[in-house]
């Protein structure tokens, strides 16, 4: 167990620590930028699929594609900085997600570091099964916003605004998803039993659904729905490990206690 002394940090060394590890996010982040910038055609072909296939325009030399277009003399370099900026932030999202949980680690002891380590395996699977439902659902939520254009009216979109949309609906999602994580973590590390997250699950699932409702990128209940239902099994599955965890470290604690109690007093010795 990590001595009273280990556990405590002054606020400057809080501050140099946090500081380490926004630097080294920062660093990961504009190096996986770098690599967005290199693929930053592959990516916008593969983004612009719900409105309109961009590959097959470029091979035949076609001057637009669909209703998207690119605005200004500055327009395609800014188009091309925010998406490899964006791209940098969800592909450096393992290490970025380390450092927010290295930061937090200091203050535990040695035992719930090693459980932590499920948060470090977990958390990155978790964010890709997110960001992939978030572009996954793209299609269903762009056809039913275009079906909002009047009759006899062509709507014309922006590429840097729909691109800057799509990935910052990726990035929403995937982070989303990191909820049965922290959950879970939290429970292994004796901060938070099963039943304090499952008490509230009232709370829980209209806190959920909310969410989805102000950032689903589309209105309809059916979207929404198909968004906040993984959410929510997440969060029932994390409280039910949790319960299970609780389970099994009240029964360890009510062993040594019973073997503590079994010992006899020592008795005095006779002179």
């Amino acid at each position: 167990m990590a001595s009273s002394q280990d556990a405590r940090m002054p606020l400057l060394d809080h501050l140099r620590e946090l500081r380490k590890r926004v630097v080294r996010a920062s660093v990961a982040i504009v190096l996986a930028s770098g690599v967005g910038w290199y693929f930053y055609n592959p990516i916008i072909t593969k983004l612009a699929l719900p409105v309109c296939d961009l590959k097959a325009a470029q091979k035949s030399g076609a001057t637009h594609c669909g209703s998207l277009y690119i605005n200004g003399v500055l327009g395609p370099l800014n188009l091309q900085i925010k998406v490899a900026l964006l791209a940098g932030v969800i592909m450096a999202a393992p290490v970025w997600l380390f450092q927010l949980w290295a930061f937090i680690a200091p203050g535990l002891h040695r035992k719930e570091k090693r459980n932590s380590v499920l948060f470090l395996v977990s958390a990155t699977p978790f964010f890709v099964a997110g960001a992939t439902l978030g572009y996954l659902i793209l299609p269903v939520a762009i056809k039913v916003l275009f079906g909002f254009t009047p009759n006899a009216l062509s709507n014309l979109v922006k590429f840097d605004d729909y691109l800057d949309f799509v990935m910052r609906i990726i990035l929403l999602f995937g982070l989303a998803f990191e909820l049965p994580i922290f959950l879970v973590t939290f429970n292994l590390i004796g901060f938070l039993r099963g039943h304090t997250i499952l008490k509230p699950w009232r709370i829980w699932v209209f806190s959920i659904v909310l969410f989805t409702a102000a950032f689903t990128p589309t209105a309809d209940p059916f979207t929404m729905m198909l968004l906040a239902l993984p959410l929510i099994l997440l969060y029932f599955m994390a409280g039910g490990i949790a319960l299970l965890v609780d389970k099994r470290r009240d029964k360890r604690m009510s062993t040594l206690e019973t073997e503590s109690a079994s010992i006899d007093a020592p008795s005095p010795i006779s002179e």
